[in-house]
């Protein structure tokens, strides 16, 4: 399992011959846009954790270049149905056995309005197991409790955490979770891309390091094997 790094919570994952998008929010993206070329874009699937414009933008765009199904939750999946995409619809706690491995939908707790006032439902987050790798991508989130299910049910490998503060968890609170869901590899997200969540990276890095903890800080268009 392959993972490249796109800016804020735009990921992609290769699995085997399979390729995976998550939240496509690369046109808008200043710090994207310029460096990572939309058409060029591989995807079979386009997960979507939820309906914010920096995370659902560009999702219409590679699913008509790719013929991508979209994953999400019911009210998200239903919005792209509704416009002719094909969908797989979720909800949290469910679990589907895709061609590439296993996905489960679960919580986060945020807010999940598309950018034209349609309802998104509820946002989430996914676990994907897959060739015997564990992955967990958080979504937007605040610190909660839900975490502390997953090690339950998964032993993650690396996990994909927010840490730019303000309209999510920052880094103190990254480290919290990273205990509730018992994976010291964590790969940051959800920072830098506009002012309100621009962080220190060294500090950052710090807060993880002093419990023996690793914090993945990935250029744009970065790899990394998960």
């Amino acid at each position: 399992m392959e993972l490249t790094f796109y800016g804020q919570n735009c990921l992609g994952l290769t699995i085997g011959d399979i390729n995976i998008l998550v939240d496509p929010f690369i046109s808008g993206n200043e710090k994207a846009k310029d460096k990572i070329n939309l058409k060029e874009i591989k995807a079979d699937y386009i997960l979507v954790t939820h309906a914010h414009q920096d995370h659902v933008l560009d999702v219409e765009t590679v699913a008509k270049n790719t013929d991508a199904v979209i994953v999400s939750n019911a009210e998200i999946a239903a919005y792209y149905e509704d416009k002719g995409f094909t969908v797989h619809p979720m909800n949290h706690g469910g679990s589907w056995q895709f061609d590439f491995g296993k996905v489960k939908y679960v919580q986060a707790w945020h807010s999940s309005t598309f950018p034209d006032g349609a309802s998104g439902g509820l946002p989430g987050g996914f676990v994907i197991q897959s060739g015997g790798k564990n992955l967990y991508i958080a979504g937007d989130t605040a610190l909660s409790m839900d975490m502390k299910l997953i090690p339950l049910f998964t032993k993650l490998d690396l996990a994909v955490l927010p840490i730019g503060d303000n309209f999510t968890m920052g880094p103190d609170e990254a480290v919290i979770a990273s205990d509730f869901i018992e994976c010291d590899r964590i790969l940051g997200c959800h920072y830098d891309t506009f002012g309100y969540i621009e962080i220190d990276h060294a500090e950052a890095k710090k807060k993880f390091t002093d419990k023996g903890k690793e914090l993945i800080l990935l250029d744009i268009g970065e790899k990394l094997s998960v």
